[in-house]
């Protein structure tokens, strides 16, 4: 079985996941919020989020994360290999 027949973003509306607007205020965060509770419930977020890592880039929210928090999370994983070079 394919992790995404397992999500449980199958059984919501798709727009859910896709908030069009600054995710920082109003109607956009409420709505982020309510696409980030689907996935904290989910079995499969982590894989989810996998795939959105490799797939970059990819709009909208998957494994629990916004584009933007997916974004930030590859410069600090970026990062961190040189961090531990200069440390050794």
């Amino acid at each position: 079985m394919d992790w995404r027949e397992r999500a449980l973003c199958q059984g919501e509306d798709p727009d859910l996941f896709f908030p069009i607007g600054n995710i920082n205020s109003g109607p956009v965060a409420i709505q982020t919020d309510e696409a980030k509770s689907v996935c904290r419930r989910c079995p499969v977020t982590e894989r989810c989020l996998a795939w959105a890592m490799d797939a970059d880039p990819v709009e909208g929210i998957w494994g629990g994360t916004t584009e933007g928090e997916r974004r930030a999370m590859r410069r600090r994983t970026v990062r961190t290999p040189e961090a531990t070079e200069t440390a050794a």
